[in-house]
């Protein structure tokens, strides 16, 4: 039952991914979620980020937000990257991951989903056949109080960590942090 929310990877951020390692494995293109995974919820992207998209490109990825924010939320970001996107995704309704693969011109096998929520990002992947790695959120730790979502993930997490065949499907490719 609680195996539609476990993701196929669960690493420390996006700059934790062995890149190099995904195309090895014959992916061609990865959708992001955007709050949370790419930078705090509502931030501008930034040089890091930037960079980090010209490298992922540079490699031959295409790209792909699947936000639920709005498009002048996404636009903004953007704003120095090159990436398509779907705005008011919906997630995780599978309809919007799957127009993301049909507009990246690629098969579900050749696409990879990152995102930091199990309930809307990975829940949404892996119901619509899509392999995915789940990123810690980029959030305000000295915050006290944590949602009611966030508390239920860290069980199903607890829960995954235990069950070694659902984990690590894509062969441990968390890495050090990427050079960009």
């Amino acid at each position: 039952m609680l195996k539609k929310y476990y993701p196929y990877e669960y690493v420390e951020s996006v700059f934790h991914v062995d890149y190099k390692k995904l195309k090895e494995l014959g992916y061609k293109a990865i959708m992001f979620d955007l709050d949370n995974t790419l930078v705090p919820h509502g931030a501008n992207s930034n040089p890091k980020v930037d960079k980090f998209f010209k490298y992922i490109h540079n490699m031959g990825f295409k790209t792909l937000l699947l936000s639920d924010n709005d498009e002048e939320r996404v636009n903004r970001f953007i704003k120095n990257i090159d990436t398509l996107f779907i705005c008011d995704a919906g997630k995780p309704n599978t309809k919007n991951f799957l127009k993301g693969v049909e507009m990246l011109g690629v098969n579900k096998k050749e696409v990879i989903y990152i995102g930091d929520q199990v309930f809307f990002d990975i829940l949404g992947a892996n119901e619509s056949g899509i392999d995915n790695i789940l990123v810690k959120y980029i959030g305000f730790y000295e915050e006290k109080k944590i949602g009611i979502r966030r508390r239920i993930e860290r069980l199903i997490l607890l829960t995954y960590k235990c069950r070694r065949k659902y984990k690590h499907r894509l062969n441990g490719i968390e890495t050090k942090e990427v050079e960009l």
